[in-house]
């Protein structure tokens, strides 16, 4: 039996699934993953605990389902895109891994937007710079970490870090480093210019060779075999940054249709044959499908938050639920669809981890009384984040001539069918899922098949190992509630706008 496996380490888990060839899981491991909170606004991960977590999932996938490491024909991995893996000098880790929900450095984004720095980066690399990218989070280290600095041998993402542990072979591949402020994307390369706008010339030796999606970069190494309990020689892909992970295992190969990952990013993207260079959009980036690139709208504001929500106000709940068995996730469906869409419930902004209006945005609830219950809440919850979502795709629209025929969902938002029908009466279209349990590692499973031979190209392999739900259809009735009640969201999002600075001043002490 030849199985490919799918490794995805995303901000809270590490997940690892197994599929045959046309698409079906075999199993699937998961297992948290700490994040660090040093400071306000810091999120790093150890990077040695994060490949021992790979390590400890594969592991575990591999007891759980019985399949032999000589029947694995590919490796494919994936993970979080921006923040910042790097390897020292010392043959070691420089210092934590910083994660994607990282804003420590969000003021070196304001500063290059208003001197100019950013617009003329925009003109290379097509994107706007965040404050989790590797280019602001190695400012920020030059600055205040210089020893950190001066030790830098490798630059990583998180996927090509967990690689080059994998194979030993140092390798950026496009998918994320084209989104990192790094990369032409004309023509698809490095550029001096862009370290040279950003202070970081220093560093262009420190960038690994780049490589493709589904290029086989290196094999498992002994070590690695060892530790991770895979078969020496396995071929490892290239892989990818999440979100291509995801729009893949969507099946969304061509323009036609959206992709929404409602995860701990929200991320809604399509795919285009040029990149857009108006500045309507702030994300394009080279797709693991040749000849296209994701145009994206994103920002930390989605699904991670309910999962906030659920830890700090539902505690006891969560205990008793699953102590009995039952099906925690069921009982917070069922908590929203006993609140009618068209009952006031109060304004949430999702913003806990970080925000897509303003740097030093929080989260809230907005327009709370007596009669709000926990389960009020909940429903605030998962409609402020469709709400954001959709904050993103309006703007995702100013660079189309033709509306989408419908949206792809993944994430956790996607298993279930009240929050799915939220985002289809909210932004008016068919929304469609995918039955598979994890899009991260089958979007990377199917790239692996595609680079051993099994499918002539990824566009193939998708349409063989991607099974599609029936889609949820919006309803009439209830999109003009949703659309009276997005018109809130976006009031009170304009009406909080002064306080941030002052807040955050406070914060700051």
């Amino acid at each position: 039996m030849r199985a490919y496996l799918g490794l995805d380490n995303g901000g809270t888990v590490t997940k690892a699934a197994l599929y045959d060839s046309v698409g079906r899981e075999i199993g699937a491991a998961v297992t948290p993953t700490e994040t660090l909170t040093p400071k306000p606004g810091y999120a790093e991960r150890d990077m040695e605990e994060m490949w021992q977590a790979n390590c400890r999932v594969i592991r575990t996938l591999l007891e759980k389902t019985g399949v032999r490491a000589g029947d694995i024909a590919g490796v494919g991995i994936c993970g979080h895109g921006k923040g910042l893996y790097l390897w020292g000098k010392d043959g070691r880790p420089v210092r934590a891994g910083i994660g994607s929900t990282d804003n420590r450095a969000y003021q070196y984004p304001l500063r290059w937007r208003s001197d100019g720095t950013e617009e003329r980066a925009f003109a290379i690399s097509c994107q706007k710079v965040m404050s989790c990218q590797p280019v602001a989070l190695l400012a920020w280290l030059r600055d205040n970490e210089p020893e950190s600095f001066r030790n830098i041998r490798w630059i990583f993402e998180c996927k090509d870090y967990v690689r080059f542990r994998m194979t030993g072979v140092s390798r950026a591949e496009i998918t994320d480093y084209s989104g990192a402020n790094l990369v032409d994307l004309h023509t698809g390369e490095y550029d001096r210019r862009l370290l040279e706008l950003f202070g970081l010339e220093k560093l262009y030796g420190a960038l690994p060779p780049l490589c493709r999606s589904t290029e086989i970069c290196g094999t498992v190494t002994a070590e690695a075999a060892r530790q991770c309990g895979l078969m020496e020689g396995t071929p490892v892909i290239g892989g990818m940054f999440d979100i291509d992970a995801c729009t893949l295992a969507t099946g969304v190969t061509d323009e036609r249709r959206l992709c929404v990952i409602a995860g701990t990013w929200s991320i809604n993207e399509y795919v285009r044959r040029k990149p857009v260079t108006d500045g309507s959009v702030s994300m394009n980036s080279i797709f693991c499908l040749p000849g296209y690139y994701l145009v994206e709208e994103s920002s930390p504001t989605s699904a991670g938050n309910n999962e906030w929500f659920v830890k700090q106000l539902l505690p006891e709940v969560t205990a008793a639920e699953r102590a009995a068995g039952r099906d925690f996730y069921g009982i917070l469906n069922s908590w929203v669809e006993s609140i009618p869409p068209e009952e006031f419930v109060p304004v949430f902004l999702p913003f806990i981890m970080a925000s897509n209006v303003h740097p030093n945005a929080g989260a809230c609830f907005v327009g709370m009384n007596l009669r709000h219950s926990r389960r009020h809440l909940l429903r605030s919850v998962y409609e402020g984040i469709v709400f954001c979502h959709k904050t993103h795709i309006d703007r995702l629209l100013l660079s189309r001539e033709e509306p989408f025929e419908s949206v792809r969902l993944a994430g956790g938002a996607a298993r279930s069918r009240v929050w799915t029908g939220i985002f289809a009466d909210t932004l008016g279209l068919p929304v469609e899922t995918v039955n598979a349990n994890e899009t991260g590692t089958l979007g990377c499973a199917i790239a692996a098949a595609a680079a051993v031979g099994e499918y002539r190209d990824v566009a193939e392999a998708a349409s063989k190992m991607v099974r599609l739900a029936p889609p949820v259809m919006p309803n009439p009735e209830t999109a003009e509630t949703y659309k009276r009640k997005y018109a809130l969201y976006n009031r009170v999002v304009e009406s909080l706008d002064g306080v941030w600075d002052e807040m955050q001043s406070l914060i700051e002490g």
